[in-house]
Parts: C-alpha cells; structure tokens; sequence
C-alpha cells in the first residue's frame, strides 16, 4: 500500500455492540467490517454478474470468467449508453437485489440507524474498467447525489477480492464532523461531482479488500475510489444505501439506477424473479418520500459548460455523453450548442 495511504481501523471487535458501532461511526464516519458477508454466496453472485458482463461482450474471450478479464477495447463507464445497456441487464438480476437485503447488512445498519431500517430500492452495482484511470469516481460526499436525510449510510462490498490496485474505496475520517455540504464542481468519474480535497485535513485510509469485506460510511463522509492500475481486470462492487425507515427519502432513491439515461421500470427489473418478497417492498411504509434537489447537478453541468469553452477536454467530452444520453433535453440542446461554439 502507498505511503500516502493509511489503512482503516477495523470494527469486527464492536459487531455486537451497537452503542459502540454508533459511537466508532460518529467519531470516524465509516465502520469497516472484514468479512460481513459469506464469500461463497459473494463467489455466486459474481459469477451470475459475470455471465451478464460477458453477454454483453466486456469479457475477454478464452479467459477464465470467474477472473472478470476485461476486453479493454470495450471499455465505457456510467455516462456511456453502451454501459448502461449492459448494466440494465445485470440490474435484473434477482440475487443483486436480494444482496442488499442480506440479514448481516440489515443487522449492522439497525445498529447504526437505531431503529427499523429502509434498504434504498435504488440498488447500484460497480464495473469499473482498467486502463481507464481518468474516469475514476473522484472524491465526494454522497448526499450530493441521494439527499433525503444526512443520516444516511452507503454499504460498498467488493464483488471478488480488491486489492488496492484494483481500485476500492478509500475514505477521509473524521470528514463528516462538518455536518455541511460541500461545494462540488465538475469532474469525470460516477456522478460527474467532486469536492476539492486541497480545502480538508486529514489522510485517506483504505486497505487491500477480501471478498466478504465491506465498508459502510455517513452521506457526508469525503470518499473516493481509488484508480484501477491493473491491466486487465475489472473491479466489480455492490454500493447499496440504508436509512431509519421514518426519514425522509429522495423520489430518485424510488427508481431504477440510471434509469435516467436510459428507460427501465420495475416492472421490467421483477419480470424474471421467482419470488415476489422484494417487489415494491417500499411500498408499503409510508415514506416521506421529498423531491429531488437538482442544484447540485445543475451547478455541476454549468462548471462543464464553461470548462468545456476553455478548452477542457474532460468537460467536452461529458458534454458529447450529454448530446447521445438526451438530445432533446435542456442539458442536451445546452451542450449542442456549446460544442457548436467550439468547433
């Protein structure tokens, strides 16, 4: 592990302590547990996101599937359309639902919440590809993104081992205490937002992942993921969200991810499912469900906007994403004619 790198006080001790479990999130913002989850039912499920991946034609053929070998010739991220089509078919997949509602998860974040805990149906699964290190999620607070309530708490899980290379998540403790949102402005990686780390104290801490391991941390916590220098291999992950089911909860956190650049319903998600359980399980909670805040976002793409006419390649390029997801949206026609300006 680099030198810049610290590596994260592990929580196992406290599993069954919930006022230490609340106590050790509140001081450090994150509880890292090794081995939450049962690695065989974790192999399984990579397995099954796997075959998915390699349909859709992200596998390296003649190479053994379970070792998730990319064709880097393929490789896209979250703003591409190609990437979404693949992923709306892994987020079919009814044992990647089913693994945000595993009973060791729910016990943990019972603790934390103090109280009767809502999984988000809003289920994320992570692909990230090598040989692609500028498109690496940047550092961020999740609120930005899934709002609702600040106490809320993401539980990131690698689907395989992750070694740091690989590119797991790496977190700044302490970095919550603020109780505030950030300024974020443009970058690449998921969710195209990045708070600028020069402004925080503090040291990254991560650790060299095994399957089984997971990381869960506040909505204001700063984190980041680290880049994917591997070769060749891709870096799959779960990234669910938990929240005290009396809480409100953002409409967006109600629907399919990224179903907002490209069309799916839960209907067409449950279509295959053998059990009906989880189908709209939210439902019926009578949630305080509050509307999107688009600031965030639209501060975002104005910074694009006006990096791109100086030149900023990197902002260019999202404002092309932006063209091909939604031509006829105001973002759309907005970054039409701003990559008209610039030719």
């Amino acid at each position: 592990m680099s030198n810049d790198l610290k590596e994260f006080r592990v929580s196992n001790d406290a599993l069954n302590d919930p006022f230490e479990l609340r106590r050790r999130i509140a001081e450090d913002g994150y509880v890292f547990i090794r081995g939450l989850h049962d690695a065989d039912r974790l192999w399984g499920l990579r397995l099954e996101m796997l075959e998915v991946i390699r349909d859709g034609g992200w596998i390296r053929p003649g190479t053994e599937l379970n070792d998730g070998i990319a064709d880097v010739s393929r490789r896209c991220t979250e703003g591409d359309l190609e990437y979404v089509d693949v992923y709306h078919d892994l987020y079919r997949l009814e044992s990647f639902h089913r693994a945000g509602h595993w009973p060791e998860v729910i016990s943990i974040l019972k603790a934390l919440a103090d109280g009767d805990v809502l999984p988000h149906p809003n289920k994320i699964a992570r692909i990230w590809f090598p040989q692609y290190v500028d498109h690496t999620t940047p550092a961020h607070q999740d609120f930005v993104h899934f709002q609702g309530s600040y106490e809320t708490y993401t539980c990131w899980s690698p689907v395989g081992d992750c070694p740091v290379e690989l590119g797991g998540l790496a977190i700044i403790p302490g970095s919550h205490k603020s109780n505030v949102v950030f300024d974020h402005h443009f970058s690449l990686g998921a969710g195209s937002l990045a708070v600028d780390v020069d402004q925080q104290s503090g040291t990254w801490h991560t650790t060299d992942y095994e399957i089984g391991d997971a990381l869960i941390f506040h909505s204001l916590t700063i984190h980041q993921a680290l880049p994917n220098t591997t070769g060749d291999r891709l870096r799959i992950s779960l990234d669910n969200r938990y929240q005290n089911r009396s809480l409100p909860i953002a409409e967006q956190m109600l629907e399919p991810h990224l179903s907002n650049y490209s069309p799916l319903s839960w209907e067409q998600v449950y279509r295959d499912w053998e059990r009906e359980d989880l189908q709209f399980y939210w439902k019926q909670n009578g949630l305080d469900v509050v509307p999107r805040d688009a600031s965030y976002s639209d501060k975002g793409f104005e910074d694009a906007l006006a990096l791109a006419r100086k030149g900023d390649q990197t902002a260019r390029l999202h404002l092309e994403r932006a063209v091909k997801v939604d031509p006829d949206s105001d973002r759309g026609k907005a970054a039409a004619e701003a990559l008209r300006d610039l030719t």
